[in-house]
């Protein structure tokens, strides 16, 4: 006995000589070591990583060394020996400890939105401040509407909106997927998870959206899919936004197609009216869509493949491909020019002239920018001088087309291998993202300072990240979050 716990003490002495190397910058002694028991031996590596509660786990390994077989928990400020496996029987795993971390965060974040414990982003700023600064001509008018629109986001409050439905067959079964809303912000599309796993797609009107009223109309159809949405966006065909443009997946034996639904299937008035699907093309698995607004390139939409485009012209018919090296996860026409910028799975931005025909190579690539990671969203602001992309890597950054040089950062976004949006609004001057983490952030788009950052109401879950609607047509800011059973 006297034995072992001898050899025992020497392995722990042993352990105890290899730790301080490779932790010396932190200035711990061997009394810190990793025991050889369980979790309740732990470790002092010395400071904890305090970031963002949104922050991720790569973030607070590159402050904290990472030992093999142990996890660094933060709030205790030590490591924890891992169990091997990943089994119900396991009570420690580095997943389920992150997620319980996250978890912890989410909740005392919201416990601060329900106190309104939140802090301004920029000191000084409320709405007195800013009227006396505006009267005493400190304060340019763009300057001062811009930040009362950063005052007002500061100031939303968490409050559940009502939705009823003339068909009360489809009450309870809001579980939304995707949520699109048209430019005027009036109506948003819906894709709704049902029972039986198919689809079912709906549009809400926000007309009778307000500050006494939370309650809106929501309009379902009878067409149902039980194959996957890959990619949404209103099309502009008869009138500006009159229809909607699926991309729908393959499955099995039945191809990939995109489809254009009018909006009017989803009318209240003369249901036994509504007219048929106008029309629906056959093509391969759809990664983006865009639609183009350009009288030159009238009555066309584009699909982002895999290693091409496809440029489609919905009354003549006629396809134009564009071979690319890699897929097309985003997508986005300019509207004073017929060009399309995509955005592509290897990190490239690049822009096509509709215009011109079929090329082999690609030298029919105008413009050429370039990520890190895999481009999964693309936004061109206005003046289409500026172009917004973010990655896979969390990376948001705001590009000048006229020089090719990235001129802005912007810092908080968590992304490790979905596909997520970003909405820009530009009179506002905000910038609007959800995180693989499930928050909600918005940025100040001339400084690129992070301005919000709202926690989800449900736990967080990567196979559930919400979708965000951003609309100020009231006067006052709405954000709508599309979840499960959550908007």
């Amino acid at each position: 006995m006297g034995r072992s716990k001898e050899k025992r003490g020497w392995g722990y002495r042993r352990r105890c000589h290899r730790l301080p190397r490779r932790r010396r910058a932190n200035g711990n002694h061997c009394s810190h070591r990793p025991e050889e028991e369980e979790a309740q031996s732990p470790v002092n590596p010395g400071p904890s990583c305090g970031g963002n509660p949104s922050s991720s786990s790569s973030t607070q390994n590159s402050a904290v060394p990472e030992l093999p077989g142990f996890y660094y928990d933060p709030e205790k400020n030590r490591y924890f020996r891992l169990l091997s496996g990943h089994n119900n029987y396991n009570p420690l795993t580095k997943e389920s400890i992150q997620y319980k971390a996250m978890e912890s965060k989410r909740l005392k974040l919201l416990e601060e939105e329900e106190q309104q414990k939140r802090k301004t982003t920029r000191a000084g700023l409320n709405s007195s401040v800013l009227l006396q600064k505006r009267q005493l001509g400190l304060l340019s008018s763009t300057s001062y509407c811009r930040l009362v629109h950063e005052l007002k986001v500061n100031c939303m409050q968490r409050r559940k909106i009502e939705i009823h439905s003339p068909d009360s067959s489809v009450a309870g079964t809001n579980n939304f997927k995707i949520i699109v809303a048209d430019v005027a912000c009036e109506r948003i599309f819906t894709v709704n998870d049902v029972e039986h796993g198919g689809c079912k797609y709906g549009i809400i009107n926000l007309s009778g959206l307000g500050k006494e009223s939370l309650t809106v109309e929501m309009y379902d159809n009878l067409y149902f899919t039980n194959r996957k949405v890959n990619s949404v966006c209103w099309a502009s065909l008869t009138h500006p936004d009159s229809h909607v443009l699926l991309c729908l997946m393959g499955i099995a034996e039945t191809p990939g197609c995109a489809s254009l639904l009018p909006a009017s299937l989803f009318s209240s008035t003369n249901p036994g009216d509504r007219p048929g699907m106008l029309c629906s093309f056959k093509i391969s698995t759809a990664w983006s869509c865009a639609w183009c607004l350009n009288p030159q390139a009238d009555n066309c939409f584009s699909t982002g493949l895999t290693r091409r485009v496809l440029v489609t012209n919905v009354v003549t018919g006629h396809r134009q491909t564009f071979g690319t090296s890699s897929d097309v996860l985003a997508q986005q026409f300019a509207t004073q020019t017929p060009m399309l910028y995509n955005g592509c799975r290897s990190g490239e931005i690049f822009s096509i002239d509709v215009r011109q025909r079929n090329r082999k190579g690609q030298n029919w690539k105008a413009i050429r920018l370039f990520h890190d990671s895999a481009v999964t969203s693309i936004r061109l602001l206005k003046a289409e001088h500026y172009l917004m992309a973010s990655d896979m890597a969390g990376k948001i950054k705001l590009w000048d087309l006229r020089t090719a040089k990235c001129v802005k950062q912007y810092e908080g976004h968590h992304n490790e291998y979905a596909i997520l949006p970003l909405h820009v609004n530009e009179e506002e001057g905000l910038l609007t993202a959800v995180g693989q983490d499930c928050y909600t952030r918005i940025w100040s788009l001339q400084d690129a300072s992070l301005l919000r950052t709202i926690p989800s109401p449900h736990p967080s879950s990567k196979d559930a990240i919400p979708s965000v609607v951003f609309s100020s047509r009231l006067g006052e800011h709405f954000l709508i979050r599309g979840g499960a059973d959550d908007v």
